[in-house]
């Protein structure tokens, strides 16, 4: 039977974002995976509002399982506009088949803060009759369809640098705009992909994870994850050493690191495959999992975070002079130390060369004598 150019992209539109191919059009490979018919994979709207593309960049840097193993064996992302094949109508047609015929059957995942300043028409995300539709009404719709929402990144979360001041479009973060549904918060600018995936898995095969008092999965950014507390640096704060500079040996506190606030795993997780994070490559964490991100927290990016947010530093500043006191204390007595000892050795060179010099006299009186004794002896014989 033949299918129309249009049927066939709608298959291909909601099949897993292009990575792998839609269980109507290969339920062998379903089967491969373990799955079959789709049961046991879990249904994925991944909407953008204003955002920069970063998460859903991050979301398919996965390495352990591989992006192609998510797509396939755990997920069905039926639209994300940054990596699904689909475009224009076709991928339009997802959104409103998911609102339509597909309510409680799905997670919705929003990256990007949502503008609601002139109703929402800062950003505008295609057309339905003839019609451009906001990201606002977009993603109210697909909540109340939705099971459940997870908001991914800093931007969706907590609103990010698009609802910094002055803020033009108003922008809100995801929890000022749905208020009836389930919704987990994966911070981060951009989250690791880990985070992401983890939940998702979690959602899919447990429900719902344990979340803190901001909505975050506890098992990424619980109350014992303080960047600050894992960091490789710490050594250096603890000693009250500080960078001045980029480059320099020393804790990033006076560069504007934000560990002493920010709440995550990385300092142990890492990126790219654990081979390095923000401080290990010489930057200061930015605190992008807090609500506090882009500048929230009383101190810029850069700009060193207030004394009184900053558990132990009171007591470091406190104690930087006795410290000082103390080596130059030590100093002090290992210099008075050396000297003493320098006078000791320089006695005793002396007293030892003093004792070789009479000995030395002693034989040359003891030869004399020997010399006398002997022209003594020959002038008897004469």
């Amino acid at each position: 039977m033949l299918i129309t150019r249009k049927k066939f992209l709608q298959i291909f539109a909601g099949s897993v974002a292009g990575f792998a191919l839609s269980d109507l059009w290969l339920p062998k490979l379903l089967q491969a995976a373990n799955v079959k018919n789709g049961k046991g994979r879990l249904p994925i709207i991944w909407f953008q509002a204003q955002n920069c593309t970063g998460c859903p960049v991050s979301f398919i840097n996965t390495e352990y399982p591989s992006a192609e193993e998510v797509l396939i064996e755990l997920i069905t992302l039926e639209y994300n506009p940054t990596i699904m094949g689909a475009t224009g109508d076709v991928a339009i047609s997802m959104l409103e088949k998911a609102i339509t015929e597909e309510e409680g059957k799905f997670i919705l995942v929003i990256d990007g803060s949502i503008p609601v300043e002139a109703e929402g028409n800062f950003c505008n995300v295609g057309e339905v009759n003839g019609k451009s539709v906001t990201a606002l009404e977009w993603i109210e719709k697909l909540a109340s369809a939705a099971s459940a929402v997870v908001a991914v990144g800093t931007c969706a979360t907590w609103g990010g640098i698009p609802a910094a001041p002055p803020n033009p479009t108003k922008a809100k973060p995801a929890k000022d705009i749905i208020k009836e549904k389930p919704l987990i918060n994966i911070p981060g600018c951009p989250p690791h992909p880990e985070w992401v995936i983890g939940t998702l898995v979690h959602v899919l095969k447990y429900g719902l994870p344990k979340l803190d008092d901001l909505n975050r999965p506890e098992i990424f950014f619980g109350s014992d994850k303080v960047v600050h507390d894992n960091c490789e640096l710490r050594q250096y704060f603890d000693a009250g050493i500080f960078a001045k500079k980029f480059g320099e040996k020393g804790c990033l506190y006076e560069l504007g690191c934000k560990g002493p606030v920010a709440h995550c795993d990385i300092s142990t997780r890492g990126w790219n495959s654990s081979v390095s994070w923000c401080n290990r490559a010489g930057g200061p964490c930015i605190g992008c999992t807090e609500p506090t991100f882009p500048g929230g927290s009383g101190s810029g990016l850069y700009e060193k975070l207030p004394a009184a947010q900053v558990p132990g530093l009171a007591e470091i500043n406190a104690n930087a002079n006795t410290i000082g006191i103390a080596l130059g204390g030590a100093t002090a007595a290992a210099i008075a130390g050396h000297a003493v000892a320098r006078a000791i050795s320089t006695k005793k060179l002396k007293k030892k060369q003093s004792r070789s010099d009479s000995s030395h006299i002693e034989e040359e009186n003891d030869k004399a004598d020997q010399d006398i004794q002997n022209t003594s002896d020959k002038e008897e014989k004469i």
